[in-house]
């Protein structure tokens, strides 16, 4: 790998790390606001409900530009949301720009290794580019949880002539908008890589028709269909189970916001761990047999509520993020490829967030229903991992059939 792939894998680091510690500091803000119980996990909402209704477009723009330009782009976005969260906006709505800033920053990310790597090196970028997004979880969580600290927030405002003019929850988000400010910096240094598949018309109808065809073209495609599949269950349920460690840890573990916030950042370790090792042992070729990993990830989430030492939690939070990076690098390596063959990365990317966020829209929904009608988070647990395994069962059993026929 060369410096190019370097300063790309910086810059997603940087904004990454912003985009991960901003959702412990706008969860703290709604604690600071007293908002219910069930606005945090319809804060992640208001973030995914952008790649939903963004996807037809931001493929084409990432397509249509210099890869570099649209992450700076970007995160000038996410920037501004960060201000907006800071003088006052709602958080629920603040978190929606910045939403705003990640769909358009997603296709760029992902697609620039496609054209910047060739195929052989794919999945090794994958890895890569995986664990430096779970590095940015892992620190992101436990920054989260350290400037959430009251004590360690007030002996820094007080060394910066601020203490009792800002609260701990708005100094994280300051930190954070800075963050965003280096990523974008980073971005400025980005290689300029051909344009890819630029549209050849910019009519509104005429890109939604367009992201229509590749939305079909990558479901009828075989590779394309299962690798689609399992990432877009893999990112619904990872989105969810962040948010049902940080219940069960407080329940059953009794820990504290900050703790539990940390704790997360165990099953993001586990991702990293997961996806170095598939880059070593799993090439291009090879990918779909990683599919049965998924299923044992849901089954070894349902042996949480076994646990009630918080040493027993860490070991069984690594293990299902190792099995969640194994199976999910090669999938995105896969996924990539095809979708870069058939139609351009960005344009493929952009397929894959707008299936992967309706997955998170509806199982964040579900999961917000179920803390809304006073479901024992045990009961949750249980479900949410037996519809992990069930769906992944159903995956590979159809990956089988196509294969037979």
């Amino acid at each position: 790998m060369n410096l190019g792939f370097y300063i790309i894998l910086t810059a997603q680091f940087l904004s990454a790390l912003a985009d991960n510690a901003l959702l412990f500091a706008a969860i703290a803000l709604l604690k600071e606001l007293s908002a219910p119980d069930w606005h945090t996990p319809v804060l992640h909402q208001f973030f995914v409900v952008s790649y939903i209704l963004l996807a037809p477009f931001v493929g084409a723009f990432a397509d249509a530009i210099p890869k570099g330009r649209v992450m700076f782009i970007s995160n000038s976005i996410k920037f501004a949301g960060c201000l907006a969260m800071l003088f006052g906006v709602q958080p629920l709505y603040a978190y929606g720009i910045v939403g705003l800033g990640a769909a358009a920053y997603s296709p760029a990310k992902y697609g620039i290794l496609t054209e910047y790597l060739p195929p052989s090196k794919l999945v090794v970028a994958n890895s890569w580019m995986e664990g430096a997004t779970v590095a940015a979880i892992v620190l992101g969580a436990i920054i989260g949880g350290i400037l959430l600290n009251p004590a360690l927030s007030a002996s820094l405002l007080a060394g910066w002539q601020i203490e009792g003019s800002i609260s701990v929850s708005r100094f994280a988000v300051i930190v954070v908008t800075l963050l965003y400010v280096s990523a974008a910096i980073f971005n400025l240094f980005i290689p300029r890589v051909a344009i890819d598949h630029k549209l050849p018309r910019k009519n509104p109808l005429y890109v939604l028709h367009d992201f229509w065809h590749s939305f079909i073209l990558l479901w009828r495609d075989p590779q394309g269909q299962i690798s689609l599949a399992v990432t877009t269950l893999f990112w619904g349920a990872g989105a969810t189970l962040r948010l049902v460690v940080l219940t069960w840890a407080g329940l059953i573990l009794k820990f504290d916001l900050e703790r539990a916030t940390q704790l997360t950042a165990v099953v993001a370790v586990g991702i990293a761990v997961g996806a170095v090792v598939a880059g070593k042992f799993v090439t291009l070729e090879k990918s779909v047999k990683v599919l049965p990993t998924g299923i044992l990830m849901g089954f070894t989430v349902m042996a949480m509520i076994l646990v009630n030492d918080w040493r027993l939690a860490v070991a069984l939070l690594f293990v299902i993020g190792a099995l969640g990076g194994f199976f999910v690098v090669p999938m995105n390596a896969l996924l990539q490829h095809r979708g870069h063959l058939l139609m351009g990365a960005g344009h493929s990317i952009a397929v894959q967030n707008f299936n992967e966020n309706i997955s998170i829209l509806l199982l964040l929904g579900g999961y917000a229903m179920m803390v809304k009608s006073g479901m024992h988070i045990n009961t949750i647990t249980v479900s949410f991992g037996a519809f992990v395994s069930l769906s992944m069962w159903l995956i590979y059993h159809r990956y089988q059939r196509v294969v037979a026929s």
